[in-house]
């Protein structure tokens, strides 16, 4: 395991930031919040690193659940929440005119126009699951669907994208 002094740190920051980062942005998706969740994220990791458990699964497994934690904690939060109030509603309408997909490559690889091949309700589970972070348990409690109603979905939609990716 890496040793907790700063060369320790140094290791676990330069091998598994810019993964960590980038699962967070794309769950917050305001680059001033990402770079404070990474380090809020790596602190964490750092003061818990002790109860990691192998046997649990692996650890970068560990860090990304830790950094996507930490992301829809923010989310949830009442300073993120009041800083949405304010922002330009541009940035809300037509996500394709902002160069967001070009720039994560969603359109380069078909993944855009294959989600739009999907019914509304399996297509709005897996945006929120796999884009917004939400887990299958947070959808239903917030959007009133039953457990196993979205679980169905999800794996009827999950099913069908393999399909369409063939």
């Amino acid at each position: 395991m890496i040793s907790k002094d700063k060369k320790g740190f140094d290791i676990l920051y330069n091998n598994y930031s810019s993964s960590l980062y980038g699962v967070i942005h794309l769950i917050v998706k305001k680059e001033e919040y990402s770079e404070e969740i990474l380090q809020d994220t790596f602190l964490k990791i750092w003061k818990k690193i002790d109860d990691y458990d192998a046997s649990k699964g692996r650890f970068f497994t560990w860090m990304l659940n830790i950094a996507r934690n930490m992301a829809i904690d923010k989310l949830r939060s009442k300073e993120f929440k009041a800083g949405n109030k304010t922002d330009d509603i541009s940035s809300y309408v037509d996500i394709g005119d902002t160069g967001y997909a070009d720039k994560h490559n969603m359109d380069h690889i078909g993944v855009k126009d294959v989600l739009n091949k999907l019914p509304e309700e399996h297509r709005f589970l897996i945006q929120k699951m796999y884009f917004e972070g939400y887990s299958q348990s947070e959808i239903a409690e917030e959007f009133d669907i039953p457990l196993g109603t979205v679980k169905t979905r999800v794996r009827t939609a999950m099913s069908k994208l393999r399909e369409l990716f063939q």
